[in-house]
């Protein structure tokens, strides 16, 4: 099999420190071989993984409340916020990134965390209803192709990489959800119908994109149903999965799927400067049990997981970490 990309590149997960969506496309397209398109949680509510999603549907509102995200009838002001910070991020991708010719990751949140994430109008979690189910899909589905063809308006020689972020589909698929009241578990949803909710926003953003991805950063992300579902590359964290997921990637790789490898920390190591030959063993080692080579297949490198958490001087200095442990990957002769 031969490589689709001329190298292993390195790229982020999404989330970055501080409030300033300018600075940080420039650290982005200055650091990564691949740029996203930033997130920067720390604004408040509507500029986090689930305000921001919720901010691309179609026909459907929300408003943050005391229990966190809700439907509503009408949006609230942290909902109203959250579009207008959506705009101000692709205005300065925009301003600053118009001639880019390569590829550059779009971060949208999974239809189940999505669900997951949100209560209706009555308490309950979102996911716990089928007909929310349906509607929120379909919404997101629509969403997700309006914000890329945005896209593609405003940076026309860029090829997008659409990475559907997932952390809470294992408790989905588990029956892990605590209710609202704390006291129970919302109802294991059953895998074939957690596939064609996938498929169906999956294959909204390949009408767009030119690939689709899925992250998600558990000890125990359900690859294989992932892959299923049309994701074309798998984000995870390969410190958190360690060998568990071996088969799983190992017949993803060989079927051509791209491995997103999370291998640098997402928040400052307490124990020293960078180990960037740590983070280079991870991968190697993995390949090396999966009787693969690294050569012959496509790897992305990340950090585990979003830089949200990190200072600014470490998210600058996480990228510059994956963006070595790439460079070292792609010398290996493995």
């Amino acid at each position: 099999m031969s490589r689709r990309f001329e190298r292993i590149q390195a790229t982020g997960v999404g989330s970055l420190p501080g409030t300033d969506v300018r600075e940080a496309v420039r650290v982005v397209f200055g650091e990564l071989d691949v740029p996203h398109i930033p997130e920067l949680p720390q604004r408040g509510p509507g500029a986090d993984l689930v305000g921001r999603g919720l901010a691309m549907l179609v026909d459907l509102t929300a408003e943050w409340g005391a229990q966190g995200w809700h439907f509503a009838d009408s949006p609230g002001a942290d909902m109203r916020r959250g579009r207008a910070w959506l705009r101000e991020d692709l205005d300065a991708l925009e301003e600053l990134g118009a001639e880019w010719r390569g590829p550059v990751k779009v971060q949208v949140c999974g239809p189940w965390t999505l669900l997951a994430e949100t209560e209706l109008p009555s308490g309950r979690r979102a996911v716990s209803d089928e007909g929310a189910v349906r509607e929120v899909v379909q919404s997101l589905a629509e969403g997700v192709g309006l914000h890329l063809a945005d896209l593609r308006r405003r940076i026309p020689h860029a090829q997008f990489i659409v990475a559907f972020d997932e952390p809470s589909l294992p408790a989905v698929l588990d029956g892990a959800l605590p209710t609202p009241s704390g006291r129970g578990r919302v109802a294991a949803v059953e895998e074939s119908i957690v596939q064609t909710a996938l498929s169906t926003v999956f294959s909204a953003a390949f009408e767009w994109a030119a690939g689709v991805a899925a992250h998600c950063c558990a000890g125990n992300p359900p690859v294989e149903l992932l892959w299923r579902s049309g994701a074309g590359a798998l984000s995870v964290d390969l410190v958190a999965v360690g060998s568990s997921a071996d088969q799983a990637l190992g017949t993803i790789l060989e079927a051509g799927g791209i491995l997103m490898a999370g291998v640098v920390p997402s928040t400052r190591p307490s124990a020293g400067p960078s180990d960037v030959g740590a983070s280079v063993a991870l991968v190697s080692d993995l390949f090396r049990r999966l009787g693969l080579s690294i050569r012959e297949h496509d790897v992305v490198v990340t950090p585990t997981c979003g830089l949200a958490g990190a200072d600014a001087a470490y998210a600058r200095e996480a990228m510059r970490w994956c963006r070595e442990v790439a460079r070292r990957l792609d010398d290996t002769d493995e």
